[in-house]
């Protein structure tokens, strides 16, 4: 995009450089990073996103909110105007890192697309290739000479100027006189093309570092060829370019310093050698590289799709391999199982994902409302590195939104009101991710207010939600707030207050096949739980039958399985090693007939969902499977207990049980019956 004198370019020259006046200062120490700079900062970069925006819709004639931009202006011209004088030094070492990183970042926002200026383009004053090489350790051991490329590039053009890297380097005692060390940095003048100067480096091209910047680069290119170096290195190759003068004043700048001298001072450190060890920097920089390749979403989900019909199709074979008593048909189909379970294991993590990608926009929506709503809170994100699947994450963000929101706007108080209470002015906000029971388990937790059972409860009763004489527990009561239209804020804000948001984040969830929670103890906090399958693909599976069905439970959530114990008639709490465990029988859940043929004794399969237990009375046991999840359509879509199906080896259809519901359901059976028995109780009490 080359600079004009359309209005927003002009708008991006005039105001991305009084950004970088208030940068210097801060650079320069004489302006203190606090959060209300910081907070500044942060908006002047919102606005010089809009105004790269209307460039690119072609819109440059029109000033996008010039109300905004003059505010913000006049911000900066007010902050300036605190700076110290020159010399006066307030900065701490924390704070100039922090500028460095803010400078560089907006140093290559201007190169990549915001090209402002004639000072702050492309480095049009580099009319140089510039050359980064490190050799690989080995490549003598190859046969291959390193100055032979050197010869061979004096062919091309003019070797302007070369600079050994000397970082890395061993002590003499510990070199290895078949081991290259061989790095440097070269100036090359040539009208040769960027594929004839690889060309040259084919044959190393694989084991070495060989970076090539071509003329009038980006000034980015040159501040990471920087930031590669050791700082004697990158010290001795400023002052090579400084030499050759080869950048203007304001092109130093740009690059994230006041000097380049000052950058590379503060480069990374060079490694110190250990005696009688031989060092290899390429290596170690390789080991920590992690290279990508992105493929089209359609691509890997056409690939889970086929894995799960090989495992239909081995489900298959296996079965019939068991009817035919063919032992090395049975041998073969096993070994067949293994590889499948592997193949399976691995496209699914193609999928996986850290959940950091939804978190780590939270940090910026906290500040932004915390500012808004002027409180003080401090964000905590634990856990990011925990990984789901890809299609879940995307849907998750909105849900985790409207909980941060609600949790900010209702929950936290105002510093004041915190005081009062005898806690702390900031407040604590957490996001928090794990695993737990073959489930994702992520949670919001704040140390507010808490909710207002009363309040939600006497609203519940004036929506019809609830009779007045019911009597329910903590739980059913806070559920409440997930129906449409439910709200208890005293009035409407533009955060909530309208009943709009935590239906959707039911719903949502409901659609992930999910399950949210909410934990909350007045004056304390509130703690908001998400629990989600890890993948919608497939899993591995526990079978069961029951009457002349077959069901799937997760294997994940299986404990064991035992023969039913004896239990009292009517009941549906049996003892396991002296605890009692309430259980659903699934013939009758289901309405299902009798097994045509079949032994009396049933068993019991105890699962577990969170921190809840319960047993599933089953007919018999099948054993494990690896289990294809299909929809079961909009006709079966709402029934309770079910959460998909899967295609069996014979080609029966079995459906696949939604354990975290029915372990819910043995729970709120087993308060009714708890409920019930001490009526009876009361009743029978003379």
């Amino acid at each position: 995009m080359s600079v004009s004198n359309s209005g927003s370019t002009l708008s991006i020259v005039q105001f991305t450089h009084q950004v970088e006046h208030v940068l210097d200062l801060v650079r320069e120490e004489r302006l203190p990073l606090n959060a209300h700079l910081m907070s500044l900062l942060l908006q002047c970069g919102d606005y010089i996103g809009e105004l790269v925006d209307a460039i690119e819709c072609n819109q440059e004639a029109e000033e996008p909110n010039a109300e905004r931009r003059a505010a913000l202006l006049a911000e900066l011209a007010e902050v300036a105007q605190t700076a110290a004088a020159p010399g006066e030094a307030i900065a701490s070492e924390p704070v100039r890192t922090a500028l460095r990183f803010a400078s560089d970042a907006l140093a290559d926002a201007n190169a990549g697309g915001m090209e402002v200026d004639a000072a702050l383009q492309a480095a049009a004053d580099y009319p140089y290739w510039h050359l980064s090489l490190q050799f690989n350790e080995n490549v003598l051991r190859d046969g291959l000479d390193p100055l032979s490329f050197l010869h061979y590039l004096r062919s091309l053009g003019r070797i302007v100027a070369i600079l050994p890297v000397e970082a890395g380097l061993p002590e003499a005692g510990a070199m290895d006189a078949e081991s290259c060390y061989l790095g440097m940095e070269i100036c090359l003048a040539s009208d040769s093309t960027r594929q004839t100067l690889e060309d040259v480096f084919e044959f190393v091209r694989d084991d070495s570092r060989i970076d090539i910047l071509a003329p009038q680069s980006p000034l980015s290119a040159y501040a990471t060829v920087l930031q590669r170096l050791a700082r004697e290195d990158a010290a001795r190759l400023v002052g090579q370019w400084r030499s050759l003068a080869l950048f203007s004043e304001v092109q130093w700048r740009s690059l994230g310093a006041a000097t380049l001298e000052e950058a590379a001072a503060e480069a990374v450190p060079v490694a110190v050698p250990v005696a009688g060890a031989r060092p290899r920097p390429l290596d170690e920089r390789r080991a920590q590289e992690q290279k990508f390749i992105k493929i089209e979403v359609s691509k890997l989900d056409q690939l889970i799709d086929l894995v799960g019909e090989l495992v239909i199709a081995g489900a298959s074979a296996r079965l019939i391999a068991r009817r035919r008593k063919d032992s090395q048909f049975e041998e073969a189909t096993q070994a067949i199982d293994g590889l499948m379970e592997q193949i399976r294991d691995a496209a699914l993590t193609l999928r996986m994902v850290q959940i950091n990608e939804v978190f780590q926009r939270f940090p910026r929506i906290v500040r932004d409302i915390a500012r808004d709503l002027d409180k003080d809170i401090e964000l905590t994100m634990t856990g990011s590195d925990t990984e789901l699947d890809k299609s879940m994450v995307e849907r998750l963000a909105d849900p985790l939104m409207h909980i941060v929101r609600n949790a900010i706007d209702h929950g936290i108080e105002p510093a004041a009101e915190r005081i009062a209470a005898g806690k702390p002015p900031k407040a604590s906000l957490r996001l928090n991710a794990m695993h737990e029971s073959g489930s994702v388990l992520v949670e919001v937790m704040d140390d507010g207010r808490g909710m207002d059972r009363a309040r939600i409860l006497e609203k519940a009763i004036a929506q019809g939600l609830a009779a007045p004489d019911a009597e329910l527990s903590d739980a059913e009561v806070y559920r409440f707030i997930f129906e449409p239209g439910f709200s208890t804020a005293a009035q409407v804000t533009e955060l909530s207050g309208r009943g709009v948001g935590m239906d959707v984040v039911k719903r949502n969830i409901d659609a992930l096949q999910g399950e949210v929670a909410i934990d909350t103890e007045p004056g304390r906090g509130t703690v908001v739980r998400i629990r989600l399958p890890l993948t919608l693909a497939i899993i591995s599976g526990f079978q069961v039958v029951v009457g002349n069905a077959v069901f799937v439970i997760p294997l994940d959530m299986v404990v064991e399985c035992i023969d039913m114990p004896p239990r009292q008639s009517g009941s549906h709490i049996v003892a396991v090693r002296g605890e009692p465990l309430p259980f659903v029988p699934l013939r009758e859940l289901f309405d299902l007939p009798a097994r045509e043929q079949g032994r009396a004794r049933k068993s019991l399969v105890i699962v577990q969902y969170g921190q809840l237990r319960a047993g599933l009375l089953v007919d018999g046991l099948l054993g494990e499977c690896q289990a294809v999840i299909k929809p079961l359509g909009r006709l079966f879509g709402k029934v309770k207990g079910l959460s998909g199906s899967t295609i069996l080896g014979d080609g029966r259809v079995a459906l696949i049980l939604d354990i975290p519901h029915l372990v819910q359901h043995t729970q709120q059976q087993e308060q009714g019956n708890t409920a019930a028995y001490a009526e009876r109780s009361v009743a029978a009490a003379p």
